[in-house]
C-alpha cells in the first residue's frame, strides 16, 4: 500500500473514531439530561444559592424564649457585640402602623417565615360584568397572586413580606392578618403597603410597613416565592431568623448568631431598666411595663 493510500485509510479510521466519540459523549450529555443532572439545564430551569435551613417549633421557642421583652435598641447592641454593627437594620422608613404606649402591644418578637411578590405584567381584561370580574378577581387570588405561605404560620411566626415595589396594593389587609393571626402569626413586616389600617389597629395585631396601600392584588402583583431569602427594607431576611419590631422599627437577627446576640442584649436591658426605674422614682414617675 503506496504512503498516500496509508494516510487516507488512517484519516478515515480517525474521522471514524471521533464520530464514535461525538456520538457516544451526546448519548451520555442526553441521559445524564433525562437524569436532571445537566448543570445548564439546571441553571435555565432556575436555581437558589442560598439555602433554606429549617428549623424545629422546638428550637423556634428556644430561642424566642432568649428574647422575651428585649427591644430594639437592646438587640442592636447585641449585633455590634456580635460583630454585626452593619447588619440586619430595616430602613427607618419601615414603621408600625399603629403604637400603644401603654401595654406595647405593638411590639413582638418572632422567627421569619418568607414571602416575595413581584409586579405583574399581565393585561387586565376590560369590559367585564361584575360576576365576571368577580370571577377573575378570585382566580387571580389562587392561582397567582395566593397565600401559599399560610401553612408555614405557627406559634412564633413572623411574616416577612418582600413586596412588589413602587405598587399600591394591600396585600396585607384586615381580614387576612387576622386569619395569620389565628394560625400563630405574632406580627407582620413588609417593605410594601397595607390596606384596612383602621382595622388591624382596632384588631390590635402588630404590622410594620412603608404605609397605606389601597388595591387589590389581582392587576397589581404575583407570588413569587415562598420561605426563601428575600431583601426586605433593605437587608437580607433568612426563613428562621429573628425578627424584632418595636417604635425604633425592625431588626433581623441571622440564627446563626441569635444566641448570642440575645445574651447580651438581655444584659443591656437588664441595667437599662434597673437605671431608669431609679429615675422613675426620683422624678416621682409612676412605672410602667418598660421598667418592670
Amino acid at each position: 500500500m503506496d504512503r498516500k493510500r496509508r494516510i487516507g485509510r488512517l484519516a478515515l479510521l480517525a474521522a471514524a473514531g471521533l464520530f464514535c466519540c461525538l456520538t457516544l459523549t451526546a448519548g451520555d450529555a442526553a441521559e445524564e439530561e433525562k437524569k436532571g443532572s445537566d448543570p445548564v439545564r439546571d441553571l435555565r430551569d432556575g436555581k437558589n444559592f442560598l439555602e433554606t435551613k429549617v428549623y424545629s417549633l422546638e428550637e423556634d421557642k428556644e430561642i424566642l424564649k432568649l428574647y422575651e421583652g428585649l427591644r430594639v435598641a437592646d438587640v442592636s447592641d447585641g449585633m455590634d457585640k456580635a460583630g454585626l454593627a452593619h447588619v440586619g437594620r430595616m430602613s427607618t422608613e419601615i414603621l408600625p402602623a399603629w403604637e400603644d404606649y401603654e401595654g406595647f402591644e405593638h411590639r413582638f418578637v418572632g422567627i421569619a417565615v418568607t414571602a416575595r411578590y413581584v409586579p405583574t405584567n399581565r393585561p387586565i381584561p376590560q369590559d367585564m360584568s361584575a360576576e365576571e370580574f368577580n370571577e377573575w378577581v378570585s382566580d387571580w387570588y389562587q392561582n397567582t397572586s395566593s397565600e401559599a405561605f399560610r401553612p408555614l404560620i405557627r406559634e412564633g411566626t413572623a411574616l416577612v413580606i418582600d413586596e412588589a415595589s413602587g405598587v399600591d396594593v394591600g396585600s396585607i389587609g384586615s381580614n387576612n392578618i387576622m386569619s395569620w393571626r389565628a394560625a400563630g402569626c405574632v406580627g407582620v413586616v413588609t417593605d410594601g403597603t397595607a390596606r384596612d389600617t383602621d382595622e388591624v389597629a382596632a384588631e390590635g395585631i402588630p404590622l410594620y410597613y412603608r404605609g397605606p396601600g389601597r388595591g387589590i392584588r389581582p392587576g397589581r402583583n404575583e407570588l413569587e416565592s415562598v420561605n426563601r431569602p428575600i431583601d426586605c427594607g433593605g437587608v437580607l431576611v433568612e426563613p428562621g431568623d429573628v425578627v424584632v419590631a418595636d417604635g425604633d422599627g425592625v431588626i433581623v437577627v441571622p440564627r446563626r448568631r441569635a444566641r448570642e446576640v440575645a445574651l447580651y442584649a438581655r444584659d443591656i436591658l437588664t441595667k437599662d431598666k434597673a437605671g431608669r426605674r431609679e429615675l422613675y422614682e426620683e422624678l416621682g414617675i409612676p412605672l410602667d411595663e418598660s421598667v418592670k
